[in-house]
């Protein structure tokens, strides 16, 4: 089972910027493709973006906007996000791809004027 801590949200302006941290722990985290998923209020939780050992890919409402990247050393993953909007409000968590059953607590991100 992979443990992950999300970090990293808060609130910004649209067009605005965050860059959200999942540490994990053990090998699995570090031997898996990870992913971000989100999950805004009243909607089903969505894919983000996920990184394997090279390869990257993102949903089609972020690509462009959003970056992954991995430590893989510190065993971290984190997620870049730019020119943010407002339908990207919604909490934020990281798992494996797929994803394990488990979810951590995840971090919220408001874009909000």
């Amino acid at each position: 089972q992979v443990r992950v801590l999300e970090s990293g949200g808060g609130l910004v302006q649209p067009g605005g910027s965050l860059r959200l941290s999942c540490a994990g722990s053990g090998r699995i985290f570090s031997r898996s493709d990870i992913a971000w998923f989100r999950q805004a209020p009243g909607k089903e939780r969505e894919f983000v973006a996920s990184i394997g050992w090279i390869n990257t890919s993102y949903g089609s409402s972020v690509k462009d906007r959003f970056t992954i990247s991995r430590d893989s050393a510190e065993n971290v993953v984190y997620l870049q996000m730019n020119s943010l909007k407002p339908e990207d409000t919604a909490i934020y968590y990281c798992n494996t791809n797929p994803p394990g059953n488990s979810w951590g607590q995840g971090t919220q991100v408001t874009v909000s004027s």
